[in-house]
């Protein structure tokens, strides 16, 4: 079976660490804001400012990340942030137990994790790249996604259970840890990795690197429409996150146990989508399959704008939940395989770096929007809103897959002889 083969021990230390990580941060899931909470006893305003000063500073600090990793080795930079995200992390306990941890370190934190991971992810789908052939990226991006939904389905109900035992502090450790063994399992990968090399010009610094990503990504006919799309998307989702929950435990009145049940089930559908992903492209083709679950994907938020109390409501949120995530369990593998393809090998850092900058910016600016959105309107009403802008998410979607005629090739080829020119 094309999902079980071998894809080489370079991949297999590479995927482990990825899990480690991942299963790591989803069982630490919230937990700056439940330190901020019960230990510091900060109010909902200052929670909110400690979540969207992590996501926008930090994004902002990572914005000379991209050139700076382009042409580096990959997995040293990907062990190095591992390391810086340790260290931080486990600043916060030790500011715990010495009597002086305050908000100021929480939001300084968040920002060095939140810079440090985008250089991660920019430098590790270089190194993915790297290390599987262009034929098993799929299969690939495919297992990297069953991974992110298993630790997401496991990861805070243990995560929660262990900070009613122990407080949230002690998920900070085991996230701190989880990063350790995920720089030593990278480091296990060994081999040579020859270092990038510029071609044609000196490799000092040089300031327009820094927008290099995004002028790739705008000028590009197919990865433009998919940047907008995913980007909106995403931030859609999330800025209805904070507002669901407010929905339902203070005005519907769910139980804290019932809210992780109805956000944990429906995880089952990104395992689901992530091994139906690699089938759906044999038989139906990449550029098909990418559509039709793009669209299906922005069926299910508004969804949630009717939930209603009791048992009911609660089955509904999970129905909702479950064919959301299902969806983007085929979509994401498919288009992450995709950008990796559609991107040249020496602009994947700037080219990830730019577009997850750009996408945790977007997420911030909405979040704050649509909490001021829900004051004005009231929450259901707010999250009703976001389901109908979802609706027309589709129409950013590339209509055809302009490779199989030659046109994106063309215009590839066009925008690195332009790069070149600019060099």
């Amino acid at each position: 079976m094309a999902g079980r083969r071998s894809l080489g021990r370079g991949f297999d230390l590479l995927w482990a660490a990825y899990a480690v990580s991942t299963f790591g941060t989803w069982l630490a899931f919230d937990a700056f804001a439940l330190i901020a909470i019960l230990v510091l006893h900060a109010g909902p305003a200052e929670v909110s400012a400690l979540a969207a000063a992590g996501l926008a500073v930090g994004a902002v600090a990572a914005v000379p990340l991209g050139p700076w990793v382009e042409f580096r080795r990959k997995r040293p930079v990907m062990v190095a942030m591992d390391l810086i995200r340790c260290a931080a992390l486990l600043s916060v306990p030790a500011a715990f137990a010495l009597g002086h941890l305050g908000l100021a370190q929480l939001a300084v934190v968040s920002v060095v994790v939140g810079a440090a991971d985008i250089a991660f992810r920019a430098a590790s789908g270089a190194c993915l790249k790297a290390l599987v052939r262009p034929e098993d990226l799929l299969v690939a991006n495919g297992r990297f996604e069953s991974t992110t939904w298993t630790a997401t389905m496991l990861g805070p109900p243990l995560g929660t259970a262990a900070i009613g035992f122990f407080g949230p502090v002690p998920t900070v450790v085991a996230n701190a840890v989880s990063h350790l063994l995920s720089a030593a399992g990278i480091r296990a990968i060994g081999g040579d990795e020859p270092r990038p090399e510029r071609t044609g010009a000196p490799t000092r610094f040089r300031a327009r690197d820094l927008v290099e990503g995004w002028r790739y990504i705008l000028t590009h006919p197919t990865l433009r429409p998919l940047f907008a799309n995913t980007v909106l998307v995403s931030a859609l989702i999330m800025a209805t996150s904070p507002l669901l929950a407010v929905l339902l435990l203070a005005d519907l009145g769910f139980a804290p146990w019932q809210y992780g049940l109805a956000f944990g089930v429906p995880c089952v559908g990104g395992l689901v989508g992530a091994r139906l992903a690699p089938r759906f492209v044999v038989r139906f083709g990449r550029h098909r399959t990418l559509r039709v679950a793009g669209t299906l994907r922005a069926c299910w938020l508004l969804g949630l704008a009717f939930v209603g109390p009791g048992p009911a409501g609660l089955l509904l949120v999970v129905l909702v939940e479950f064919g959301l995530i299902t969806c983007m369990g085929v979509f994401n593998p498919v288009f992450a395989t995709y950008r990796l393809e559609r991107t040249a090998k020496d602009r994947i850092a700037r080219t990830l770096t730019a577009w997850t900058i750009t996408s945790k910016l977007t997420v911030a600016a909405l979040t704050g929007l649509w909490g001021l959105l829900a004051g004005l309107t009231g929450t259901r009403t707010a999250i009703g809103i976001a389901g109908l802008l979802m609706l027309a998410t589709p129409l950013l979607l590339p209509r055809r897959d302009r490779a199989e005629t030659g046109a994106d090739v063309g215009a590839e080829a066009e925008a690195e002889r332009g790069a070149d020119a600019r060099k």
